[in-house]
């Protein structure tokens, strides 16, 4: 996971600015703007010319389709709002391609985008394409329609994690800007951001296919889908608690330059305690949880990568099965302190801009079985999965005519859902035997479990042998979840066997 230390210090010190001097009208705003703008900041190099530029302005086009098929099932003229929100939106997307008129070492973004001009007729002819277009969609049923982008998000996201894929469009993108076609790779299509802005748009139209989505102004969607302090990493919000907390802010006035105030008494004037008294909780906290962040991956998780991690080169080299249980144990601990710490930087920042992200971890590696371990690692990630993969399939097999039985109903959920979050990593045999892995222990522990129940209820009676099954079941439970990192770890199944292989001192 990369983290600059400038850019986290670059939104701490916008979170201050924006407390003491953005007026709680103009807030809602300035997320928008500054969320708009970062993706670009964020987006890293690619060799392929305009790629950086390219994606993210594909993703803001994909939001604002979303948006728009997402309103009421019988939806009004777009309102007011919604037309100055998209005319800022185009504004900011041609102030970023004017960067290619600015020097190198000021540019805002990694590389030199394309004419302003080209982007200006794209985008207006991309517009015209979809008036056109929706003038036949409106006869068509709103269900239909989402169910539509939801496979083009899709589609877009198993081209962009397959390496076959990617490398045939690196090669194609190639051709087409007069690049070397020879040294066309996967990874030079960094789509940054696009994992977790897939599921955000999914998210949402999944609920208003149910019914769940609350009605969302174009500008409250936008700065959802691509809040700044989650879009590398999560954690995935869910929508209606992120606008709640984006609307409270925007209730939020401050007066800067006047610290009194008159209350409904004329004759009364109360005194107001300065802004950064008033925001001192705040600061407190989101600077508590940066500072943790911060030492999780700066100072553990870095340093465990510097040689305490298992990686392919030093899993293909080495002989002794001792130091190799190290690395792996390496590897798990640098996995979790890695993500745990850009968790906590970006909920930490999310609280100085009064937006309380979700919990993602929990302590992950106390946990006594497969279940709550999934309960406490990426936990929105996991309830993602369990509210549009886990339930929707088990309730459709049970809806069957040839219903089949309970036991093969729970293991093609569990194993359908982790397969899904493997492949959600990338589109490889190891990912997927990872996912595999995961579902099958969930499964086997939700037999266990119901099978096991009185008899654990039982245990409450007996504190020492309670005590010896809860450090067994942790034992076992850590060492589950670490050896199946070794498929997380590499990248080909014979590496991955091999590994085991040396492990156990089988060879």
């Amino acid at each position: 996971m990369n983290v600059d230390l400038l850019t986290i210090g670059l939104f701490v010190v916008t979170a201050v600015l924006y407390t003491l001097f953005i007026p709680g009208r103009w807030r809602g705003w300035f997320l928008f703007g500054s969320s708009v703008l970062a993706i670009y900041w964020l987006q890293t190099f690619t060799p392929l010319r305009f790629a950086d530029y390219l994606l993210q302005t594909l993703t803001i086009l994909l939001t604002v389709l979303t948006w728009w098929v997402t309103r009421p099932d019988k939806p009004s003229r777009v309102v007011r709002s919604d037309w100055v929100t998209l005319l800022v939106l185009f504004g900011l997307v041609l102030v970023v391609a004017g960067n290619r008129y600015v020097a190198a070492e000021w540019r805002f973004t990694s590389s030199r985008p394309p004419s302003v001009w080209w982007v200006a007729v794209g985008l207006v002819v991309i517009a015209g394409l979809w008036a056109i277009l929706w003038r036949w969609l409106r006869r068509v049923e709103q269900r239909t329609v989402c169910t539509a982008v939801i496979l083009l998000i899709v589609f877009i996201f198993v081209w962009l994690k397959t390496p076959a894929l990617a490398t045939a469009t690196a090669v194609a993108w190639r051709s087409l800007t007069g690049q070397q076609v020879a040294l066309a790779a996967p990874s030079d299509l960094v789509w940054l951001g696009f994992s977790y802005v897939a599921f955000r748009l999914i998210h949402t139209l999944r609920d208003h296919q149910t019914g769940q989505l609350p009605p969302l102004s174009l500008r409250e969607f936008i700065t959802y889908v691509l809040f700044f302090t989650s879009y590398i990493a999560g954690p995935i919000d869910r929508v209606e608690r992120f606008v709640a907390d984006l609307r409270q802010e925007e209730k939020t006035y401050t007066v800067m330059r006047n610290p009194y105030s008159v209350n409904r008494n004329p004759n009364s004037v109360t005194h107001h305690a300065s802004p950064v008294t008033d925001y001192a909780p705040r600061y407190w906290q989101g600077s508590a949880r940066i500072l943790t962040g911060l030492f999780k991956k700066f100072v553990i998780a870095d340093t465990l990568a510097l040689g305490m991690s298992l990686t392919a080169v030093n899993a293909a080299q080495s002989t002794s099965t001792f130091w190799l249980w190290v690395l792996l144990y390496g590897y798990a601990l640098r996995l979790y302190f890695d993500f745990a710490g850009y968790t906590d930087i970006a909920i930490g920042i999310g609280i100085l801009f009064g937006v309380k992200l979700p919990e993602n971890f929990r302590r992950p590696y106390l946990s006594t079985n497969i279940t709550a371990f999934w309960q406490r690692w990426h936990i929105s990630l996991s309830d993602w999965a369990r509210f549009y993969i886990f339930s929707p399939l088990s309730r459709s097999l049970l809806r069957r005519q040839r219903r089949p039985s309970n036991t093969i109903i729970l293991f093609t959920a569990h194993l359908s859902t982790m397969a899904v979050i493997g492949l959600w990593h990338g589109i490889t045999v190891n990912f997927f035997i990872w996912g595999l892995w995961q579902g099958v222990a969930l499964f086997v522990h939700k037999q266990w479990s119901d099978r096991s129940r009185r008899w654990y209820r039982g245990l409450s009676e007996k504190p020492w042998q309670k005590r010896l099954w809860t450090a067994v079941t942790w034992f076992l439970t850590f060492q589950y979840v670490t050896l199946g990192w070794v498929w997380f770890a590499l990248p080909t199944p014979q590496l991955a066997l091999e590994t085991f292989a040396k492990l156990f001192s089988l060879r």
